[in-house]
């Protein structure tokens, strides 16, 4: 494992936990109800959707990932308008996940170590605005957290260069198309898959071993 993955590793969990150490009468003022919420929802944009998907869909308590587009203005938007990078959208995945099993915290971990959050609007190759790090926030526990997070990731000076990632109100997502679903498992020999998904799915079961399914 490299050297500044650890330190991310090690600076998440130890901040995360801090705060939510801080939060924590809070959360408990507001979890009197006697049922609690069996899901929620996390949003995140990593770049491809293809390869965030299939990351997380291998962590223990995800329940699904739906590739999707959200953050832009156009209705309904296709795939092919979304690639011109003109309707503001980016190619995200929505995480129905149990916070019995992961927590929002967790996943947190799991954006930051997923993808490089310092390169604007693109991830490698996949160039534009529609491959932008965003997270889509739901609530304002979940704004917080992501908040607490970068400034963490910036005061350690974890990154050489400066973080990116785009923290905003989630709005709406619309679901890609059926082929988009499920790509990487569909097919894992295309080249895409092969060449780019399969060696960056490799590193993040590696480093999430202990929490994949």
């Amino acid at each position: 494992m490299k050297k500044h993955v650890l330190a991310i590793y090690i600076l998440l969990f130890s901040s995360l936990s801090g705060f939510a150490f801080h939060t924590f009468k809070k959360k408990l003022s507001s979890s009197t109800q006697t049922k609690a919420v069996q899901t929620e929802t996390a949003t995140f944009a990593t770049g491809c959707f293809w390869c965030g998907e299939a990351k997380f869909s291998q962590l223990k308590g995800v329940l699904k990932v739906t590739s999707g587009y959200t953050g832009g203005l156009t209705e309904n938007p296709s795939y092919e308008e979304v690639c011109t990078g003109t309707t503001g959208h980016a190619e995200a995945f929505s995480i129905v996940y149990d916070p019995s099993l992961i927590s929002y915290d967790e996943l947190l971990e799991a954006f930051f170590l997923s993808h490089d959050p310092t390169q604007l609007n693109r991830q490698g190759n996949d160039v534009g605005t529609q491959y932008r790090s965003a997270i889509f926030y739901h609530n304002e526990d979940q704004r917080q957290k992501a908040k607490y997070c970068i400034a963490q990731l910036k005061e350690k000076k974890i990154y050489q260069a400066m973080i990116v990632t785009e923290v905003t109100p989630f709005t709406k997502f619309y679901n890609a198309e059926n082929y988009h679903q499920e790509y990487y498992k569909k097919h894992p020999n295309q080249a895409y898959c092969r060449y780019v998904i399969q060696p960056e799915l490799d590193k993040f079961r590696e480093i999430f071993k202990k929490k994949l399914k």
